[in-house]
């Protein structure tokens, strides 16, 4: 007997490593180890695998069976080793031929089945991309490995049928078990679901051009204003008026969902953009991410390339606001515990919904506020000036008029004719930014709105002066030509005028005047 050879991944956050498991079967007293920094749940891979083999028809060597997953310093987690551990055991004994450089992502069942495993979309990236084209998982994570360009994807139900392909003999294998396709995918919840649309929305002309403003340049957005307003029906509004994502993109968004999902479904790529809303009283693990062990995608990673809205504002902890600040200038996500470090996208659209005060009636003449000035500044001081500073539009929502509230629907426009118009904006975003490898407005950096982009000085001036008395940051002064530039986009102009400079300026200081 030698030593058999078969290859899994090791994911830590969406980075996946290959993994070489090596078998040996020894001529001592039966035992089974398995070396490599295994989890506590890998540990009890033992009982599985050999149960599994059992109810298979392949039952493993009653000697000592030595597994070692390299390399050794990897940490490693979860059930998906299951399969290639059993694979280069049975090598080890010589039950079935080469495996050569076939790579195993599967859990096993104590009757043979093989089990989905979640995470099998960017787990199948890493193996390409290190040179293991080729893949065996579950049958129910199969179509989901088969999203990956230039992966060759076999899916198995049992282990006794893909013993029998890598050449074990037939006469004892359990071949005739079928077992009932418990794990089929469900269908596509992005199919199922409905799309709120913008004509729902009564009046708020202002807060709906916003909105559009928002999506075609990727902006992230403050809405404050009484309860009522509004302020939820448009954030919930926005994914619906964003383009659908291209390529990458969507790979990203459906490794994310791969890895959070508790029982992987994914049957194609993501393509709408992700809405996360979270509750308020969500901690800092359940939005950036965490948990023991090694770190899990929070609600803003699975909010990449998609909207992150957080209702009632002042109501999350202030460390959990300010927690967002380093996404939110970085896109990504790098979460430190003692098992180690994971790095998750986060390049998402932040909007943040806030009343005016606790009581919510501070908003217009505020005569019906119970409020006092110092419980006004406390509350809404939650949300620290560094993370204001770094939203680009923060608008002021007032009450929906009578007028506006019996005439709905009647003269509004839908999600789709505003949505063509954000899309023919980020048209000319793309032609203008992609010499600089950038997407939306939002992403330029200050020195190339201050360089290759840089406007004539009559243009800025109210921002210059703005910049000189301090009322704006240098910060807000950039957030303000990305915005003017958006407004540009979607007027079919090529360079912001005077006009935009003071619309984006208005959008910027709305709320902050009120």
């Amino acid at each position: 007997m030698g030593v058999g050879r078969s290859y899994c991944v090791a994911l830590v956050g969406l980075n996946g490593y290959i993994v070489e498991v090596e078998a040996d079967i020894g001529q001592t007293l039966p035992n089974f180890v398995i070396l490599g920094l295994p989890d506590a749940s890998l540990n009890e891979a033992k009982e599985r695998i050999r149960s599994a083999a059992q109810n298979s028809g392949i039952p493993l060597s009653r000697r000592k069976i030595t597994a070692n997953l390299i390399p050794a310093s990897l940490p490693k987690r979860g059930s998906g080793f299951d399969l290639a551990i059993t694979m280069a055991v049975l090598r080890a004994a010589n039950d079935i031929r080469e495996i050569g450089g076939t790579v195993f992502i599967a859990e096993l069942g104590l009757d043979g089945r093989l089990r989905p495993v979640r995470g099998i979309l960017p787990a199948v990236m890493a193996a390409v991309q290190a040179g293991y084209p080729d893949i065996v998982v579950a049958d129910s994570n199969a179509v989901e490995a088969g999203l990956v360009p230039g992966a060759k994807v076999r899916g198995y139900k049992t282990l006794a049928r893909l013993a029998f392909d890598f050449g074990a003999d037939p006469k004892d294998l359990a071949l005739d078990y079928n077992p009932l396709d418990a794990d089929a995918p469900d269908e596509d919840d992005e199919v199922a679901a409905t799309m709120p649309d913008l004509c729902d929305v009564s009046g708020q002309g202002e807060a709906r051009r916003a909105l559009e403003v928002a999506a075609a340049g990727g902006h992230h957005m403050l809405l404050t204003g009484p309860p009522g307003a509004g302020k939820t029906m448009l954030a919930e509004r926005l994914p619906g008026l964003l383009p659908d994502l291209a390529d990458t993109a969507a790979m990203e968004v459906t490794a994310i969902r791969s890895l959070a999902a508790v029982q992987s479904s994914t049957v194609r790529l993501v393509r709408r953009p992700p809405f996360e809303n979270p509750h308020h009283s969500a901690t800092a693990a359940a939005i950036i991410g965490g948990g023991s062990g090694l770190p899990r995608p929070g609600a803003a990673s699975r909010a990449h390339r998609g909207v992150l809205f957080l209702d009632e504002a002042p109501e999350y902890e202030r460390r959990v606001l300010d927690a967002l600040r380093q996404p939110l200038e970085s896109g990504e996500l790098v979460i430190h515990r003692s098992a180690g470090t994971a790095a998750y996208p986060a390049r998402f659209q932040l909007i943040l919904a806030a009343n005016p005060c606790p009581c919510g009636k501070a908003s217009g003449k505020g005569m019906d506020c119970t409020c006092t000035a110092m419980m006004r500044r406390r509350y809404f001081g939650r949300i620290s000036g560094p993370l204001l500073d770094r939203v680009d539009i923060q608008l002021q929502v007032e009450r929906v008029s009578l007028a506006d509230f019996g005439h709905a629907g009647e003269e509004e426009e839908d999600t789709r004719i505003v949505a063509e118009r954000v899309l023919a904006a980020r048209e000319r975003q793309f032609d203008r930014l992609l010499a600089m490898g950038l997407e939306t407005n939002s992403q330029v950096p200050g020195r190339t709105l201050r360089g290759e982009l840089r406007l004539p000085p009559g243009t800025t001036r109210i921002l210059d002066t703005a910049l000189e008395r301090g009322t704006l940051t240098a910060r807000g002064y950039d957030r303000v030509l990305r915005l003017a530039w958006t407004l540009a986009d979607l007027a079919h102009s090529d360079t912001p005028d005077m006009d935009h400079i003071g619309q984006a300026l208005g959008l910027r200081q709305a709320a902050a005047a009120t």
